[in-house]
């Protein structure tokens, strides 16, 4: 029976079965951290919805997203490169369900089967792939495109067309100033696609965000589906 993770239904069937028991069920509340900087990851996360950022914090209290994780992945990535720990942050952006599994486990798992390993490497170049663009993203477009790709990569993974966001979340997963955040969602909303009230985003028109969106929403999703075949 399917899972919703697609990194666990893309398991070989008898790796899965194998390792099925040792999967916990586990809430994934808003604003939970999952793993923290330089501290060892104990367990892999992997989201059957809501939404986990991977955030720097270059310096104390700027904090900056570096990646999007939900039903396509895993958070948890340094265990399938063999080691404990990393620098960023996870943490739940966007409330949901999942699973976790020990990190000595999974790593088990992997090392137990060869189509296992490959997939959980073709997911780590995807990630490797996203971050790469989110810092050229930040670097080169505009905020309104910037917040575009954002709440579409957020749409994509919430199962839902509204989900919570306040402005200074936004502006921290952007690395930008809430005025700045304020101008460019207020754009958005102007145009009629999005809407915000009370900590809430409503996405009103998905084809109009995607226009308003650079080409870096498109790029990502293109990659992630070659290399899992997942939206990513």
């Amino acid at each position: 029976m399917p899972t919703g993770n697609h990194l666990l239904d893309s398991l070989p069937r008898s790796v899965f079965r194998a390792h099925q028991k040792l999967l916990e069920a586990v809430e994934l509340k808003f604003k939970l951290i999952l793993h923290r900087p330089d501290r060892k990851i104990d367990y892999v996360y992997f989201p059957t919805s809501g939404v986990v950022s991977m955030v720097n914090e270059p310096n104390r209290g700027e904090i900056v997203e570096i990646a999007t994780i939900g039903r396509e992945g895993m958070a948890g990535l340094p265990v399938i490169l063999e080691s404990g720990s990393m620098t960023a942050r996870a943490l739940v952006q966007v409330p949901g369900e999942g699973f976790r599994m020990k990190a000595t486990v999974f790593r088990k798992l992997i090392d137990s089967s060869r189509p296992s390993r490959e997939l959980m490497l073709r997911y780590t170049m995807a990630l490797f792939t996203q971050t790469a663009q989110i810092t050229s993203c930040n670097r080169l477009h505009e905020v309104q495109q910037r917040c575009a790709r954002w709440l579409l990569q957020t749409h994509d993974r919430a199962d839902s067309e509204n989900f919570p966001l306040t402005q200074e979340f936004l502006g921290q997963m952007l690395g930008v100033h809430r005025p700045s955040v304020s101008i460019a969602a207020g754009m958005l909303q102007r145009r009629g696609l999005i809407r915000y009230s009370r900590g809430i985003i409503t996405v009103n028109d998905r084809k109009g965000l995607e226009k308003a969106s650079c080409s870096c929403y498109g790029f990502i999703a293109q990659e992630y589906k070659r290399l899992i075949g997942a939206k990513g």
